[in-house]
């Protein structure tokens, strides 16, 4: 059960990553895609039906952690707090600004806030790879799962790779995406920037998967990394030949053997310890009681299902693309 938990973890974040990915990547691109407030209006509906939920999976692979690996989540979140904190308020500020921008009819007003986006994106996607690369590459504990060390020992060259790594992917995904959901130009600027930041913007990632197999791999990780790389160039030459949804699906596949090559690496410890390995925690010392993962397990069971049905539902129901032409004048409530 140990490991299945893990695997369920691992799941959660494969799906964080992919559908946040790309709506980080929006936000990112707010400015650089979006040349009036039309077409930044555009861009924030491609994601405004959908972002607030895509964040759930963030809070069911706390939750599960938590649950099942208290002592995962204990060491992990007390010894990341800084970063983690400005992750947390970079997600607020974000969805504060998604409900705030068109409250008031001021393009100063919609300037505050679509800079309030465009740094939340950027700071939340580099924050959450910091965390995650911390994870893998672990924190300085003790014996009894204690950072050692100040607040910022999660700071590393390696972490701050990381972070690079997701934010450059979440760049990229954002644009494809965007080419997939949009129209006009919009589309077109989308699909040209996505092919040519993509290069750089996905070189962070190669290299963290590169330095992670040298050091903790196997011959199921490497095959994964592997995966990345041809998929994420799969994804591209897709794009240049106009097939956004194959090139955007090639994307899910790239971040899914990312995670599978992180996490499979990391098995089976949940946060080594750089200290000492004897202090490491590991899916056997962390887990909770077989009673409470088979009870989470039954939970799981029935609940996945309703949110995955509900999820598809509403991806499906606004699978259309949108242009200028179905953007309508601003309202503003009176009072």
């Amino acid at each position: 059960m140990e490991t299945f938990w893990f695997c369920v973890i691992a799941l959660l974040w494969l799906g964080y990553l992919f559908l946040e990915g790309f709506d980080f990547g929006v936000g990112m691109l707010l400015p650089v895609l979006g040349r009036d407030e039309t077409e930044r209006r555009v861009l924030i509906n491609t994601i405004g039906p959908v972002w607030d939920g895509n964040e759930v999976w963030l809070l069911v692979a706390g939750g599960a952690t938590f649950a099942a690996f208290p002592g995962w989540y204990a060491s992990l979140f007390s010894s990341t707090y800084l970063p983690l904190v400005l992750f947390l308020l970079a997600l607020i500020g974000r969805g504060v600004a998604f409900e705030y921008r068109g409250k008031v009819d001021s393009a100063r007003w919609r300037r505050v806030w679509d800079a309030v986006i465009f740094a939340g994106s950027w700071v939340a996607a580099l924050g959450v790879g910091l965390v995650l690369t911390a994870t893998v590459f672990g924190l300085p504990l003790d014996a009894a799962g204690d950072r050692v060390g100040s607040p910022f020992a999660a700071i590393t060259w390696e972490t701050l790779l990381g972070a690079l790594a997701i934010a450059g992917y979440a760049l990229v995904h954002g644009a494809v995406f965007l080419s997939l959901k949009t129209e006009g130009e919009v589309r077109e600027r989308a699909r040209a920037l996505a092919l040519r930041i993509a290069p750089v913007a996905l070189l962070p990632l190669v290299v963290l998967l590169l330095v992670v197999q040298i050091r903790f791999g196997s011959v199921g990780t490497y095959a994964a990394a592997i995966v990345v790389a041809l998929a994420a160039f799969g994804a591209l030459a897709r794009l240049a030949l106009r097939r956004e949804g194959q090139a955007f699906a090639l994307m899910g596949v790239a971040v899914a053997a990312a995670v599978v090559a992180l996490f499979g690496a990391l098995y089976p410890n949940v946060l080594p310890s750089t200290l000492d390995p004897a202090f490491s925690l590991t899916v056997a010392n962390t887990a909770s009681s077989p009673y409470t993962l088979t009870v989470m397990t039954w939970v799981a069971a029935f609940g996945t299902p309703a949110v995955l049905v509900y999820q598809g539902w509403t991806y499906w129901v606004f699978r259309k693309r949108i242009g200028t032409r179905h953007i309508p004048r601003v309202h503003v409530p009176t009072s």
